[in-house]
């Protein structure tokens, strides 16, 4: 994406309400001259206030919307840690914007994808991404081996059903409904189980 094509500009701060109440002028202040001089245009403002790392974050949530409607063509932040919840959040939210055609720049950190060197931090963090999920793929396998070599059962529990019990009860002429409550299990596992035990018995020789 070529700098002169880029116009509108979202600006996020967030301030931490902990930290004796701190004012977010000061990074929009910083924000809007950076802006300008680019020659952005400020076509928003978000701006949180938090007392925590994972408070809810309303405005954030609504700019992280914004760009499938095309409002603006760069977001601009003041700091990594201000934006991002966590680091695969980060990750996240720039693969998103990449994939959207929208630039991102990080005042503090002077990452500004726009030019030709910033583009190089979508590829990096990209990699970084793909290589998170890797990761989390093979502690997840890993897992499942150990737990077969352990003896557990995976996958969800067998139901125990009693089909004489079932046989009974409908020669009752009670319901598959009714049948289904009184074991405990659902209406379509009753069904489903004793049809095919029934099909099972007439294939017996």
């Amino acid at each position: 994406m070529a700098t002169h094509t880029i116009s509108r500009v979202a600006i996020y701060a967030r301030v931490s309400t902990a930290n004796n109440g701190q004012s977010p002028e000061m990074q929009l202040r910083e924000l809007r001259e950076f802006c300008e001089r680019r020659g952005w245009t400020v076509a928003g403002e978000f701006v949180d206030a938090t007392s925590g790392a994972k408070d809810r974050r309303p405005e954030l949530d609504r700019l992280l919307t914004d760009p499938h409607k095309r409002k603006f063509d760069v977001v601009a932040v003041w700091k990594f840690d201000r934006f991002a919840r966590s680091v695969s959040h980060l990750l996240r939210a720039l693969e998103t914007f990449n994939a959207l055609g929208i630039a991102f720049a990080s005042l503090t950190e002077q990452v500004d994808t726009t030019t030709p060197a910033g583009k190089m931090v979508f590829t990096v963090l990209g990699t970084v991404a793909e290589l998170e999920r890797s990761l989390i793929v093979e502690r997840v396998k890993a897992g499942l081996r150990n737990a077969r070599a352990k003896g557990k059962r995976l996958g969800r529990p067998r139901v125990a059903v009693d089909f004489a019990r079932i046989g009974h009860l409908r020669a009752q002429g009670l319901s598959w409904a009714t049948i289904a409550a009184e074991l405990g299990i659902g209406e379509g596992t009753v069904y489903r189980l004793t049809h095919a035990s029934a099909k099972n018995r007439l294939r017996v020789p």
